[in-house]
C-alpha cells in the first residue's frame, strides 16, 4: 500500500458524503507485522482490481480484543470492544471484511452482545463472491498444476464452519489441492491461537507448529496455503525449521490470487 491516496479512510469517505461497499478491517497483524503487511497489500490490490468501493479506519482502528479475551482479561476485551463499537456505530458501518480469522470471529460473534452488529465476511469468502460475480479475473496460469495443501485456521474452520470458500479459490487457480491427514473438522491448530502467539511454548516433546508443518510437508506441496496471518507465521517458521524454504512457500490465499491475476 505504498500509495496511500488510493485507500481512503472511512473519515475521508464520510467527509465526501460517500459510503463504502465494505469496511476493510486490517487488524493488528495486517497493520504492523512485516509478513502480514504483504497479505494486506495483496488483498487491497484484488479489491482495487474488482472495483470495490472500500475504506479503512486507519488510526481509528484498534485491536478487536481477541488476544485479551482469549488470555482471560475480559475487562480489557470489553474496553477495547466498546471503543471499536462506538467508532463503527458512529459511522453506521454495515459490512466488514477482514483477512484475519481472529478479527472475523470476534467482530462476528462477540461484538453483537456488546451492541455492535455487522455483516462480517472473511476475505476468502469475499474473494469467492467477487470471482463468482466476475469482478476478479485470473489471467495467469501461475499455479496451474502445482501441488497446494491448505491449512484450516481454527477460527475460520471449526469455529465458524468455513471450509469450502478457501478450497474453491485454490481450485480456481487450476492447482492440484492435496489435503493433509488432519483437515476440515479434524484440522490441527497452528499453535498461535488463544494469545499463544505472544508467548513461548510450554515444555514438551514437540512444538505444535512443527507437528502441523510436518503434516503439510507430508503432502509434498509446492505451496502451503493459509488464510490467517498467525497461521502464516507459524507455518513459515515450521518450514524454515525444516529447511524447506527453497521447495515450499507459505502464502495467503489473497497472495495466491493476486499473483495469479498478475497484480
Amino acid at each position: 500500500m505504498e500509495n496511500k491516496a488510493d485507500i481512503p479512510t472511512l473519515a475521508e469517505m464520510t467527509a465526501r458524503g460517500e459510503k463504502p461497499e465494505v469496511l476493510f478491517w486490517v487488524g493488528c497483524a495486517g497493520s504492523f507485522d512485516d509478513r502480514a503487511k504483504k497479505i494486506t497489500k495483496a488483498f487491497v490490490k484484488l479489491l482495487q482490481q474488482a472495483g470495490v468501493a472500500f475504506a479503512v479506519l486507519g488510526t481509528e482502528e484498534s485491536c478487536t480484543g481477541d488476544p485479551a479475551k482469549r488470555a482471560g482479561n475480559e475487562f480489557l476485551f470489553q474496553m477495547q470492544a466498546a471503543t471499536n463499537i462506538q467508532v463503527l456505530n458512529g459511522y453506521g458501518v454495515e459490512t466488514i471484511v477482514t483477512t484475519c480469522p481472529h478479527c472475523f470471529n470476534t467482530l462476528k460473534n462477540e461484538y453483537p452482545g456488546l451492541g455492535g452488529t455487522y455483516k462480517v465476511v472473511h476475505h476468502t469468502k469475499f474473494l469467492q463472491e467477487l470471482l463468482k460475480a466476475g469482478r476478479i479475473k485470473l489471467e495467469g496460469g501461475t499455479f496451474r498444476g502445482k501441488r497446494i495443501t491448505y491449512h484450516d485456521p481454527c477460527y475460520l474452520g471449526r469455529a465458524n464452519g468455513i471450509y469450502e470458500a478457501p478450497r474453491e479459490l485454490i481450485r480456481k487457480l487450476d492447482a492440484e489441492l492435496v489435503e493433509m491427514k488432519s483437515c476440515r473438522q479434524k484440522g490441527l491448530c497452528c499453535g498461535a491461537g488463544g494469545a499463544q502467539m505472544f508467548k513461548e511454548p510450554e515444555k514438551g516433546d514437540k512444538d505444535i507448529n512443527i507437528e502441523r508443518t510436518e503434516q503439510a510437508l507430508d503432502t509434498e506441496p509446492e505451496v502451503i496455503a493459509a488464510a490467517c496471518p498467525f497461521c502464516n507465521t507459524m507455518l513459515s517458521d515450521g518450514v524454515k525449521g525444516k529447511e524447506k524454504e527453497q521447495q515450499t512457500r507459505v502464502l495467503d490465499l489473497a497472495e495466491l490470487l493476486a499473483q495469479a491475476a498478475d497484480l
